[in-house]
């Protein structure tokens, strides 16, 4: 069998799958294999003996001639190289075309150059493959952008209501918490907010002063942790001249401001008791008199209250009254904690970097999605406020569109609360190790009050209430 093979090696050609043509020097066709008819149209004796460029490669795919010195097959027939050439085309009898894969390859005898040999196939299936393929790539790739685009916005649709007010969300519990906001802001019942430290406690009181009848009146804040006891009085009721020392004349205190509009009472807890007891008659009378003063003076105002302490744990302690609790406690509101929402981080973020791009000129197009990975598997002790400063300083870091986190989330920096602390003790290390990585720098660009989000009035009457200390 093997020497029938070899004294007919025709026989090998003619079953091969690829079409075979052998040319002479001056190009014309001397073989034909049976697969080359097939694919072509054209039978040997049609072609034997001519040159074969005339048949099947005078023009390219789109027509325009190809001229025959310029054909690969015969440029291998005068150098004697050998050539690869993919996508190309050969005509059919019948006129038509299909893309072909080819090679030109000389052949020698007695190191003599006597012609060239050309093996094709027809690429054309795998050519619509690929053209398929691709097409349908760009199709995913067009639907992916047209669902971002849709997801951005659904986003934007979802928070309609509430997107300008930075209230942004869709988890249940923080729903929960809207729908609260919408009921009790059409009456003018006392609210008290309750949450953590960072979790928005004042962005919901404005809101809440937005959608209430009072929305064209006053909105007055009074941090009650940032006056001493002697002059947070003074800043609730007013004083008159000569009241006390440095009181040089007469001024109206935040009820008297707040007259027909809203009354907000920033962290309550830290009320001494004298103030509790004529908060206490503002409330039930809606009367006061200025510090120093002998007048009555009568004010229509809505309070609303907060606080991030417990305040019946104060009230059984004796350092909060009872009767002033029930009567801020008329409607409570609980603020979640960013950890009991974190499917709202995305939104979140979302609302804070359009903001920021306000505020630092910036163009950001959003968070990469393992950067919202690892925000949502962060616990956020600092809430909101946290995720705020993380994403101003990534901003600020950045030089790209889409944000990446630059280091690892930890709590307040570098130190892990401990949870077996209380909520004193883990303010006081969480602020003294703040003060430290600040060289005890309380005001300023780089102080401790600005790292904590805090007013500098605020965070120094917290280390006088800790007993925070350089040395402590």
């Amino acid at each position: 069998m093997i020497k029938q093979f070899l004294n007919d090696p025709k026989l090998l050609l003619n079953a091969v799958g690829e079409g075979i043509y052998g040319f002479d020097l001056s190009g014309n066709a001397v073989f034909v294999n049976p697969a080359a008819e097939r694919m072509t149209g054209w039978c040997a004796e049609e072609l034997l003996g001519k040159k074969i460029h005339q048949y099947h490669h005078h023009t390219h795919a789109d027509g325009t001639p190809y001229p025959a010195d310029e054909c690969q097959i015969y440029c291998t027939m005068f150098d004697g190289k050998r050539r690869e050439v993919k996508n190309e085309v050969f005509w059919r009898k019948d006129g038509s075309s299909f893309a072909v894969q080819y090679t030109s390859t000389p052949v020698y005898q007695n190191d003599e150059l006597i012609g060239a040999v050309a093996v094709f196939r027809d690429i054309s299936l795998q050519q619509q493959t690929q053209n398929a393929l691709q097409e349908a790539l760009e199709q995913v790739k067009h639907l992916s952008e047209q669902l971002k685009d849709e997801n951005n916005y659904l986003i934007a649709e979802l928070n309609e209501d509430w997107q300008d007010s930075g209230l942004v969300g869709q988890s249940h519990i923080f729903q929960t918490m809207l729908d609260q906001i919408k009921l009790v802001s059409e009456t003018d019942s006392t609210v008290l907010i309750l949450g953590e430290n960072g979790t928005g406690k004042e962005l919901v009181a404005r809101n809440l002063y937005r959608l209430s009848k009072r929305s064209e009146q006053a909105f007055i804040k009074v941090n009650c942790a940032a006056f001493t006891p002697s002059l947070l009085e003074s800043e609730l009721f007013g004083h008159e001249k000569g009241a006390f020392t440095g009181a040089n004349e007469r001024r109206k205190g935040r009820f008297e401001l707040a007259d027909k509009g809203t009354l907000f009472l920033d962290e309550i807890a830290e009320l001494p008791l004298e103030a509790q007891s004529k908060l206490l008659r503002v409330l039930q009378e809606q009367e006061f008199e200025r510090v120093g003063g002998s007048n009555t003076l009568k004010v229509n105002i809505r309070v609303i209250a907060a606080t991030n302490r417990d305040l019946w744990e104060m009230v059984q302690k004796g350092t909060f009254r009872i009767d002033l609790y029930y009567r801020l406690n008329v409607f409570p509101i609980k603020v979640p904690a960013l950890k009991d929402r974190k499917e709202d981080i995305p939104y979140l973020c979302a609302n804070l970097i359009a903001q920021l791009n306000k505020r630092l000129g910036k163009n950001l197009k959003g968070l990469s999605k393992k950067a919202i990975t690892q925000l949502q598997a962060y616990d956020w002790p600092g809430n909101i406020r946290e995720l705020q400063n993380v994403l101003e300083r990534e901003a600020i870091l950045s030089n790209q569109a889409v944000l990446q986190l630059s280091q690892p989330l930890q709590a307040g920096g570098e130190v892990v609360i401990n949870p077996s602390l209380t909520l004193d003790e883990a303010q006081k290390q969480h602020i003294t190790s703040v003060l430290a990585l600040s060289h005890w720098q309380i005001s300023g660009e780089k102080g401790a009050a600005v790292k904590l989000g805090l007013p500098e009035s605020t965070l120094r009457s917290k280390m006088r209430k800790l007993g925070v200390a350089k040395n402590s």
